[in-house]
């Protein structure tokens, strides 16, 4: 047995050698996909205090827990993004200055907090004014995976625009597998944002979306072609929602140069690849829908 074990062993080494290309054997030590998906975690305790946690905290425990879990936070991610400069260093940044720049990175994140929370209560008042089958706010922050979507995609941004490398992709990642909502740091997104049920839905890196938008699951805002490959990175290739716009379930919207007017309403399963004036109503026209019985002798015959 184990010397099948060791021949099995050799032939995926062998393959190592091979198939190069997805392996990372004596390069740079990259951000730990685990170690980021811990500090996320802490990150929404921090965001969202006494919402996850296994007992209730009192609010003379405040300041000892945040300030403990702040200073965990800052201690791992400060080695996450230090692992990010070796393995993209900014032009310029000297090895030497990666400790430094890392830590500097680390405060400038932190201090973004009280503001992303600021915007994530206002998503959390859309969600519970936008849906009436929710019973609380509280309901909606620790039942609703949008909440932890749009938290976490908010955190990612802020690095995002920092120009760290892999570390807010591995969040939102992690928050996509959990949710079934694909929202890229890349994006831009406004106040009092809300996605209904959430599944499926997918954001592009370069959407802008403005304030009050309301979208459903299933919709997704893409890119018309994705065919140049890297030749599209740095361009913009989704579209931009302006405020207060509704997008109903299914929709597709693609195109950086698609603009959706401020107070539009685009319909269930609507194909959109060209932008449409503010306060317009998009639907599919001349839809058919045929009823007919199951029983051959009914007279029942019409269409919708």
């Amino acid at each position: 047995m184990n010397q099948l074990v060791t021949q099995l062993a050799d032939l995926l080494i062998d393959s190592y050698n091979h198939v190069g290309g997805i392996n990372h054997l004596d390069g740079k030590n990259l951000p730990s996909k685990s170690s980021i998906a811990s500090i996320t975690v802490d990150l929404l305790f921090l965001l969202f205090p006494g919402f996850f946690e296994e007992k209730s905290v009192h609010s003379s425990e405040v300041k000892q827990k945040t300030g403990a879990l702040m200073g965990s936070v800052c201690r791992r991610l400060h080695s996450e993004i230090f692992k990010s400069l070796e393995y993209a260093p900014p032009p310029g940044l000297m090895r030497t200055d990666f400790d430094s720049t890392a830590r500097a990175l680390v405060l400038e994140f932190l201090r973004k907090l009280p503001r992303i929370r600021e915007v994530l209560q206002t998503d959390a008042e859309a969600a519970f004014q936008g849906d009436p089958a929710a019973l609380s706010k509280e309901e909606v922050i620790v039942a609703y995976p949008f909440i932890e979507a749009i938290a976490v995609q908010r955190l990612a941004h802020e690095l995002y625009v920092r120009q760290i490398a892999l570390i807010p992709r591995i969040m939102t990642e992690w928050a996509h597998s959990r949710t079934g909502m694909d929202l890229h740091p890349g994006a831009t997104i406004g106040s009092h944002f809300f996605v209904d049920h959430g599944t499926g839905t997918v954001v592009g890196e370069t959407c802008n979306i403005g304030n009050h938008v309301k979208m459903y699951h299933g919709v997704t805002l893409g890119a018309r072609s994705t065919s140049g490959g890297q030749q599209l990175r740095g361009h913009k290739r989704h579209p931009t929602i302006e405020d207060d716009v509704t997008i109903y379930p299914g929709a597709t919207i693609l195109g950086g140069e698609t603009v959706v007017g401020a107070g539009s309403t685009i319909g269930g399963n609507v194909f959109l690849m060209g932008s449409v004036p503010p306060n317009s109503l998009v639907i599919n026209a001349e839809v058919e829908i045929k009823v007919t019985s199951k029983r051959p002798w009914a007279e029942l015959d019409y269409q919708i």
